[in-house]
């Protein structure tokens, strides 16, 4: 049973996210909090699968609950989806720097939340249908200047190539067919670098992969 904690000051958003996810036979709503104090306090108590949190909260906002959970060693299996109501919000960026594993905006249709929830919890990135490619191309606009990593050393060529694929928004199937080998060694590749470079899921690797300067802005063209 995947463990979901709805973090949204609107009760009404809260009441709709919970009937559909209990509704599912794999998935159940494990708690509610109306701030990020509040889901920040259950989180700890509850240990849930996945959060997701409202980035706008009164007392404390999404971001903040979200840097103390990824920050927390004690809950790095808790996996953050941000929920916005704009497709590219000015802060999804620092979400996902700050350790999310994705966002969904909240009009988002109800399979894609159910997705969502499920995806996360197997280590992949989740962002909303339509608008991957067009993030990332604003996250790379916005990000820091690129600076060496030294961790970057310890991949292989292959696991570079992957990386930088993962960093323009590259599916496993898709990175499969670029590279010409099957999904699930394309999958295995992608786990080592998040082992070696020590990253949540996904959306930490397309982070590192700018930061890093392994990815550069226009590459997407």
């Amino acid at each position: 049973m995947i463990r979901v904690l709805l973090a949204d000051d609107q009760s009404l958003v809260r009441a709709g996210f919970k009937a559909l996810l209990d509704a599912q036979p794999d998935i159940g709503v494990a708690g509610e909090a109306a701030d990020g104090e509040e889901a920040l306090r259950r989180v700890r108590e509850l240990r849930p699968d996945v959060v997701l949190m409202d980035i706008r909260m009164p007392r404390v906002d999404g971001l903040a609950a979200t840097r103390g959970i990824t920050g927390d060693p004690d809950l790095q299996a808790v996996k953050v989806v941000m929920l916005t109501t704009f497709e590219l919000d000015e802060y999804v960026f620092e979400a996902i720097r700050s350790g999310a594993s994705g966002f969904l905006v909240k009009d988002t249709e109800p399979e894609e939340l159910l997705r969502a929830v499920r995806a996360v919890v197997e280590g992949n990135a989740l962002l909303s249908p339509g608008v991957t490619r067009r993030l990332i191309s604003e996250f790379a606009a916005r990000s820091k200047q690129p600076a060496a990593l030294a961790s970057l050393s310890a991949l292989t060529e292959r696991e570079r190539e992957v990386m930088a694929l993962v960093g323009i928004g590259l599916s496993n199937e898709e990175i499969a067919r670029r590279l010409v080998v099957s999904p699930l060694t394309a999958k295995t590749h992608v786990s080592r670098t998040m082992v070696k470079l020590g990253a949540r899921d996904r959306a930490q690797l397309v982070v590192l992969a700018y930061e890093s300067g392994l990815v550069r802005p226009g590459w997407l063209g």
